[in-house]
């Protein structure tokens, strides 16, 4: 029984759509159904029949109203635009500084710091090779380089988002900045946009600084710390990013995604937290593929599962807390070396779906981020792409203008059947802690990974310019950006240097013992205490190095 027939099968079927399916049928002889990158069959045409029996109410209800299918405001996009960030990082302080200004001014309305990588991994500058310093982020060792970075930006009246995974160093950093300028952390806004251990565990290993189990601990001081001391700041960042750029399906992708959010504000209410605190500063991050449709439903499943999972097993009461807001990144994934300028159809067509999908953040990548950190002309594409969809293509005129779409609610619905099945899966498995311990989430993507490979390999998915369309092209053609200088980097490590030599040794040593006993304390913030000691002078380095002396070094589970 082919796709048509299925759709026709014991139902009563009107005239002219039995006409229609014959008609389809002679032309398309066969099985006429696809499948998307979920794996979820997809028909030629949808009709009424298609969708599910609950009322208009139940399933969809109205913006800014639960279930939040269609948004999670009243107004949306007409009240206000999403959030536009352009990730940032490149070489020292001072060349963040003048970056983030471009960008800026090229109407970027919040900003994304993204560290080197050497910051990443939980070390300071001085502890690496220099060559490899800020060739891919920003090197920000201490509160003194925050400074540098952050000069003559009002963090007061701008969100940010620091890429910066546990312990949060760079907002700490961030917090002794605006100490210093007077500014209460009651006026920052922003995201610890990496404070999603889990993730970090499963697919983004680099990230992992901390013994899983440590990384535990500290989130969950971080998010008490941050509720109580920075009430505007979201402390957790759930990431759903790395495991779909690791090969997760985007159903995958969502469902792992919301069972981490259900094992972090199980781990906050069993720490005594009222979920009515601390849900409504829980925010998400995702990959934005270029499965237009697919994403689009993907984000609206999510939302209505995020709302039941908190009104219905948290116990949220207070309709903020049932919101489900989310940054989205297009997918570098989906980029391609080959004929690269391509890649600006690719991220337009990704940023419509995550518009349509009813984000509050967006980042759409440069077309040379696969080369090489952007370019200031690609990043300044990059920016005017949202500007055109904003401005031009009036993206923003309806709220969820494809709610109501026969195959967009048929496809959110079984979105929705697809998350709710993985999330009961891995409660059958002790918890998203467990699951991933014991690889089970790991071998989930690793296996969606190798058939999308394979499709690939095939020819079935076809990526312009890699295995179609392919034509011959220069490389110098698109030269990527240049490192920066050796001798800059060289001078930076100097700085270092005598940063530490002329700091107050005594205070940092003093700090860096607390922070050492807090890790052993329960009844102490370990968080807190990483503000503590960046505010008296620690690095970077130091912080990390403290806290993986007591809780553990990061080594993720290996799959073979």
């Amino acid at each position: 029984m082919n796709a048509v027939d299925k759709h026709l099968h014991a139902a009563s079927v009107p005239e002219g759509e039995q006409r229609w399916a014959d008609e389809f049928a002679k032309a398309v002889p066969g099985d006429a159904t696809v499948h998307n990158r979920s794996g979820i069959p997809v028909k030629p045409l949808y009709t009424p029949s298609d969708r599910r029996a609950e009322s208009y109410a139940e399933s969809l209800g109205y913006p800014g109203q639960y279930p939040f299918t269609r948004g999670i405001y009243s107004t949306m996009y007409r009240g206000r635009s999403w959030s536009q960030r352009q990730l940032i990082g490149l070489g020292v302080p001072e060349d963040y500084n003048v970056r983030v200004k471009e960008i800026l001014g090229l109407g970027a309305s919040a900003l994304s710091l993204i560290p080197c990588n050497s910051v990443f991994r939980g070390y300071d500058a001085d502890e690496v090779p220099a060559e490899l310093l800020g060739t891919c982020g920003t090197v920000v060792n201490n509160a003194d380089d925050m400074q540098v970075a952050l000069d003559g930006v009002p963090i007061d009246s701008i969100s940010t988002a620091m890429n910066d995974p546990s312990p949060f160093t760079l907002l700490a950093f961030e917090l002794a900045v605006a100490r210093r300028r007077g500014i209460p952390w009651t006026r920052i806004t922003g995201t610890s946009n990496q404070s999603d251990c889990i993730s970090h565990f499963v697919a983004n290993h680099m990230f992992f600084r901390l013994a899983l189990q440590g990384a535990r601990r500290v989130i969950v001081d971080h998010i008490r710390f941050c509720n109580a001391q920075v009430p505007h700041w979201n402390p957790l960042s759930i990431v759903g990013q790395h495991m779909q750029q690791a090969g997760a399906t985007p159903a995958e992708a969502m469902a792992f995604t919301l069972c981490s959010g259900i094992q972090y504000a199980e781990d906050c209410i069993a720490a005594g937290m009222d979920p009515d605190q601390f849900l409504p500063r829980f925010t998400f991050f995702f990959d934005i593929s270029i499965s237009f449709f697919e994403e689009v439903a993907k984000f609206r499943a999510g939302r209505r599962v995020w709302a039941r999972l908190c009104r219905e097993r948290f116990g949220a009461k207070d309709p903020r807390s049932w919101r489900f807001k989310f940054h989205g990144q297009t997918s570098g994934v989906d980029l391609t070396r080959q004929q690269p300028l391509n890649n600006i159809a690719r991220v337009t067509t990704q940023a419509m779906a995550g518009i349509f999908g009813g984000l509050q953040s967006l980042h759409t990548d440069a077309y040379d981020e696969v080369l090489s950190t952007p370019k200031t002309e690609a990043a300044r594409i990059a920016v005017a792409t949202q500007n055109i969809l904003r401005e031009e293509a009036h993206l923003t005129d309806v709220i969820d203008p494809l709610g109501g779409s026969y195959y967009i609610e048929s496809l959110t619905d079984q979105m929705e059947e697809r998350i709710n099945a993985i999330i009961d899966m891995i409660d059958g498995a002790g918890g998203m802690y467990q699951a991933v311990e014991k690889g089970i989430v790991q071998q989930m993507i690793g296996e969606s990974a190798l058939a999308f490979q394979k499709r690939v390999d095939t020819g079935e998915q076809t990526i312009v310019g890699v295995n179609a369309y392919q034509v011959e092209e220069d490389p110098a053609t698109y030269p990527s950006l240049e490192y920066p200088a050796p001798e800059r980097m060289r001078a930076y490590v100097e700085r270092l240097g005598a940063y530490k030599k002329n700091r107050s040794n005594a205070e940092v040593d003093k700090a860096i013992a607390a922070l050492a006993r807090s890790a052993n304390d329960r009844e102490q913030n370990v968080f807190e205490h990483v503000v503590r000691a960046a505010e008296a002078g620690a690095t970077h380095g130091e912080i990390c190095g403290t806290l993986r002396k007591e809780l553990g070094f990061g080594q993720p589970l290996t799959m073979v």
